[in-house]
């Protein structure tokens, strides 16, 4: 059965957060060919009285409608178009309003579906409000434009922070088919993010015992309870689809990998100029930032993503940099990037001046930030960089320059993208932990950028039948509880092989690495998702026969 409308709802929705943004970004161009503006997404209008750089209104495409929520429902929605590709039709939705009748709703969602809301804190009302609009949306939606009940619709939830819409339509509109997909289960990350053995003891682990420990019931309960009330549960790996079996006792019906499209990746024709203009950059500053020459056939190796130290691997990253500047063996000279936002007071403004002026003199004490940190004594990466001894010098074989701010383009010190300068790297590394996918090696290798990985990732296990070390392009190390020691061994050396390679093959490495990410582009995927809307619109047929 195919959807003749699908509602996707998600706090990502023209608001850029982390990962589940790009999931649907990029999934967008795909499901919007098939289906054109019966593909509507929603999100929350969190940018009223300033204007949103994803978010095009400049022409209504369903006048009246908002009009029509506003007075049956008491809500404002802005209809426009995602500014991505394909440029679906996006409804953002003022949740605010339904602040005044928070408990009032939680009550319901206790009745109704045994939701436990009582112990929330934090993020969770703004989600739930936002979660429950989200359906009144879909509702607001189907009476305006006059739907029928007999029509084949999909309404899709992503993540917790939608959960309520999920709950919404199955009370109110039963004869639409709903799915909610989980990218990370709340209480799987809480239990990895506590420094607690989430894989060896995953058979063991209750995920309601866990919430109360971890103080996660309600964003648990909710979780759970939409699992379990859906037509289709879905979630992005094997590895998370055990970890729902066990802590959401609900076994997924479909997992639905994460994909990607390849439009953001320079043509061939202009790979080599951008792929040069990224490492005269990273090359300009690194060298202003150590106050020295770097040399010519230095290794440019980088780490990215959220500032989870642990679950992103990071402090496994750095302990193998640590490995390879003491071993023997190393020759070449390498120049680690650690690329992950953290709480900066802005750019240097010594930095920013030498990158214009080199006569001008920098801060003796910092040659590891391209960014003023607020608190530097209790960052987890300048703590280790302290730990490991890594002084920067210019007869240490590895250098680690921390860049903490958002590579937006504007960052006062590279003022490129992060994917601008992600071509000019010569190797990632991605070594982590809790990761249900993980989009940061797939975006490298999209790149030509062979990356090393672990099979604790989503990512990782799909690559392993591709490849399974580096001069296949993508080296997935074997990661567990308890063998941190072993997994840096591992990177260490999977980095030092790549560094004494030949440069004709390491170009040979990059592209199988090029090739590989081909398989996971969204015309492969897309029909993962196909599956899912048919199961849930069958199972929302049969119901609706009783």
């Amino acid at each position: 059965m195919k959807p003749e409308y699908i509602f996707e709802s998600s706090w990502e929705v023209c608001n850029m957060v982390g990962g589940i943004y790009t999931v649907l970004s990029t999934r967008a161009a795909t499901l919007t060919a098939r289906h054109g503006d019966k593909l509507i997404f929603i999100g929350p209008d969190v940018w009223i009285g300033k204007e949103n750089p994803y978010f095009e209104e400049a022409e209504n495409p369903c006048p009246g409608w908002d009009e029509f929520t506003q007075e049956n429902y008491g809500l404002s929605i802005r209809a426009g178009r995602w500014k991505i590709p394909g440029k679906p039709l996006a409804v953002l939705v003022d949740f605010m309003p339904l602040m005044a009748r928070k408990n009032e709703i939680y009550a319901r969602m206790w009745e109704d579906f045994g939701v436990d809301s009582l112990p929330a804190y934090g993020d969770y009302d703004e989600a739930s409000m936002f979660g429950y609009a989200s359906g009144v949306v879909v509702e607001s939606y189907f009476r305006y434009f006059h739907l029928k009940t007999s029509q084949h619709i999909v309404a899709h939830f992503n993540e917790w922070t939608s959960s309520f819409g999920a709950f919404y339509v199955t009370k109110n509109l039963p004869f639409a088919a709903t799915l909610f997909t989980t990218h990370a289960t709340s209480i799987g990350r809480s239990i990895a993010g506590n420094n607690k053995p989430l894989y060896n003891y995953l058979p063991e682990y209750d995920g309601d015992q866990m919430a109360q420990e971890l103080n996660m019931v309600s964003k648990h309960s909710t979780e759970k309870a939409a699992a379990h009330v859906v037509d289709c549960f879905t979630t992005v790996s094997d590895i998370t689809a055990r970890e729902c079996a066990q802590l959401l006792k609900k076994q997924p019906d479909i997992v639905t990998p994460n994909g990607f499209e390849n439009d953001f990746v320079p043509k061939k024709t202009l790979f080599p100029g951008k792929r040069k203009e990224a490492r005269a950059v990273l090359r300009k500053v690194a060298e202003t930032l150590l106050g020295y020459t770097v040399a010519e056939d230095a290794l440019f190796v980088a780490t990215a993503g959220r500032y989870e130290y642990k679950n992103k691997g990071v402090d496994i990253f750095i302990e193998s940099l640590k490995l390879i500047s003491e071993h023997p063996g190393t020759k070449k000279e390498v120049v680690a990037f650690v690329m992950i936002p953290a709480y900066i007071a802005g750019m240097r403004n010594d930095l920013a001046s030498a990158l214009n002026n080199p006569a001008t003199k920098l801060y003796s004490w910092n040659r590891f930030t391209t960014h003023e940190l607020h608190d530097y004594y209790h960052d987890n990466v300048m703590n280790a960089m302290q730990w490991f001894h890594f002084t920067n010098m210019r007869h240490e074989k590895v250098k680690i320059i921390f860049v903490p701010s958002y590579l937006n383009g504007k960052d006062g010190i590279f003022n490129k993208t992060y994917y601008e300068l992600l071509i000019g790297m010569d190797l990632t590394v991605f070594p982590s932990y809790y990761e249900p996918w993980g989009y940061t090696p797939l975006e490298s290798i999209a790149f030509s950028v062979p990356t090393i990985t672990t099979d604790l990732s989503g990512f990782g296990q799909w690559a392993l039948p591709l490849s399974h070390s580096i001069e296949t392009g993508v080296a997935v190390i074997h990661r567990s509880d308890y063998n941190n020691s072993e997994v840096a061994a591992n990177i260490g050396e999977s980095i030092r092989t790549f560094a004494a390679l030949p440069g004709k093959e390491r170009e040979a490495i990059r592209a199988k690495a090029a090739v590989i990410a081909e398989e996971a582009l969204w015309k492969h995927f897309i029909a993962y998702y196909e599956k899912a809307y048919s199961i849930a619109l069958n199972k929302a047929k049969e119901r609706n026969k009783k």
